[in-house]
C-alpha cells in the first residue's frame, strides 16, 4: 500500500508536530506500507524540490510568488501552491490513499486532488485551524473570520472518507459537527517506548555552567507558546520562593514568547532565579532534561488546550520523569493526579506553587510516580500500539469499501 501524506512542516525542523509526524510514518513502514511526503510553502530551509532526511524522501513545495492584494488571499494562493504540487507527486508516486494532516490548508487541496484523480483522502485533525489562529493573535473566537475558518474545517472533515485525531477531546468536537462517530478513529499521542530511558545523572559541569549547582530546579523545555502558561510558572515562582529559596526555574527553548517572558521575569526582580539557555541541539536536550527535579506544563485554560492532548508529558513519562501540569481538558486525558503526575487549578499561580512545593515535600512518593507514569506509556501509549489503529482504515480504503 503507497500512502501520500500531506504536511504543514516536516523534520529537519523540529516539534511536536514533526516528530507526530515522524513516529507515523516509521510506524506505517513497519505495517509494511510504502509511505510518500509533501511538505507546504511554510516548510522553511529546503534546499532542493526534494530533499532526503533521516532515510525518508520529501517533496517540498515553494512559496507563492509576490504579495497578495487583498487580506486572506495569502491563504487561498498557498492552498493552490499546494494543490499544484500535490497533484504532480501523486501522478508520479501513485498513492493508494492521500493522508492530509492539519491544518485544513492542507486538507482542503489534497480533497481537490483526490477527486480529480479518484484517490481517497484521510484527514488527520491535530488541532483545529481557527482555535491555532486565535492563539497566534491572528483573529478574535467568535468574530467573523472565526466562523468562517470554522466552516472550512467543518466542510473538510465531511468530505473526507474518514477523519483521525489525536484525542477524545477533539472527536468529541469533530462528532458534534455531524461526522459520524465510526468515521473518526483516534490515534493517540504516543512515544517509541524504546528510545526513552529513565533519567541519567545530572552532569555537574552544566548545572555550574547554568548557576544551578545546589538548586532544586522546575523546568520547562520546548516551545514557548502563549498556550503553554509559562508566563503563570514566573507569576508562581516568588510565593514558591518563598517556601523554598534555593528554588530555581530553567527555560529551554525559544519561540513567540520569549521576549515577553524574560521582561516577565526581570519585572519580577526574578532575573537570577530563571535560566533561560535559548534553543539546545536536539542531541543535548537530555542533558538538561536530567538537571531538572521536577518538570512543569502551566498550560492556560482555552479551546485549544482542553481539546488538544500534548506530547511533552508523555516523553517526561516514558523517562520517568516528574511533572506538575495543569487540569486542563488535554493535560487530564494523560495525567492520573497522584498516581502519575501532579495536577492543579489552571490559571491559579497559587495553586500551581502549591503543587510543586507539595510535591517536593513527599520524595516517598516519588519512585512510585515514576515507576506508575513509565508504566502507563509502555502499556497505553507507545507508537506501534497506536498506529496499528490505522490498518483497518487503509485496508478499506484500498480495497475500494467504505470507511
Amino acid at each position: 500500500m503507497r500512502i501520500l501524506h500531506v504536511l504543514d512542516h516536516s523534520i529537519p525542523l523540529h516539534s511536536g508536530y514533526t516528530f507526530r509526524t515522524l513516529a507515523i510514518v516509521r510506524g506505517q513502514r513497519r505495517l509494511g506500507w510504502e509511505t510518500f511526503h509533501l511538505t507546504g510553502p511554510k516548510h522553511t530551509g529546503a534546499a532542493a524540490p526534494e530533499e532526503d532526511v533521516d532515510g525518508l524522501r520529501f517533496h517540498r513545495t515553494s512559496a507563492p510568488q509576490g504579495a497578495p492584494a487583498l487580506p486572506g488571499l495569502d491563504q487561498w494562493l498557498l492552498m493552490r501552491q499546494i494543490e499544484a504540487r500535490l497533484e504532480q507527486v501523486a501522478r508520479q508516486v501513485q498513492p493508494h490513499v492521500l493522508h492530509a494532516h492539519s491544518p485544513v490548508l492542507d486538507a482542503i487541496p489534497a480533497l481537490r486532488v483526490g477527486r480529480r484523480l479518484g484517490i481517497p483522502v484521510v484527514y488527520e485533525v491535530r488541532a483545529f485551524w481557527e482555535d491555532a489562529a486565535v492563539d497566534h493573535g491572528t483573529t478574535a473566537e467568535g468574530s467573523l473570520r472565526y466562523r468562517l475558518t470554522q466552516r472550512i474545517e467543518t466542510h473538510a472533515l465531511r468530505q473526507a472518507r474518514h477523519v483521525f485525531t489525536i484525542c477524545e477531546g477533539l472527536r468529541r468536537d469533530i462528532v458534534a459537527r455531524g461526522i459520524a462517530p465510526g468515521r473518526v478513529t483516534v490515534i493517540p499521542n504516543a512515544v517509541d517506548i524504546e528510545t526513552f530511558e529513565p533519567g541519567g545523572t545530572p552532569d555537574a559541569a552544566l548545572a555550574a555552567a547554568l548557576g544551578l549547582a545546589g538548586a532544586t530546579v522546575v523546568g520547562f523545555i520546548g516551545s514557548f507558546y502563549a498556550y503553554e502558561g509559562l508566563d503563570l510558572l514566573l507569576e508562581a515562582l516568588p510565593a514558591l520562593l518563598a517556601r523554598r529559596p534555593e528554588v530555581r526555574v530553567l527555560l529551554v527553548g525559544g519561540g513567540p514568547q520569549d521576549a515577553a517572558l524574560k521582561a516577565q521575569a526581570a519585572a519580577l526582580g526574578l532575573a537570577d532565579k530563571v535560566v533561560f539557555t535559548g534553543r539546545v541541539p536536539h542531541a543535548q536536550v537530555q542533558r538538561y532534561y536530567d538537571l531538572v527535579d521536577v518538570l512543569a506544563y502551566p498550560r492556560h485554560s482555552m479551546r485549544l488546550t482542553e481539546l488538544v492532548t500534548p506530547l511533552k508529558p508523555l516523553e517526561a513519562m516514558a523517562q520517568g520523569r516528574l511533572l506538575v501540569a495543569s487540569d486542563v481538558g488535554g493535560h487530564k486525558e494523560l495525567i492520573r493526579h497522584g498516581e502519575t503526575g501532579w495536577l492543579f487549578e489552571a490559571g491559579n499561580a497559587q495553586a500551581l506553587a502549591g503543587a510543586v512545593d507539595e510535591l517536593l515535600a513527599h520524595r516517598e512518593r516519588w519512585p512510585a510516580l515514576r515507576a506508575a507514569g513509565r508504566a502507563f506509556v509502555e502499556r497505553e501509549r507507545n507508537w506501534t500500539r497506536s498506529v496499528a489503529r490505522y490498518r483497518p482504515v487503509f485496508e478499506a480504503l484500498a480495497a475500494g469499501v467504505p470507511a
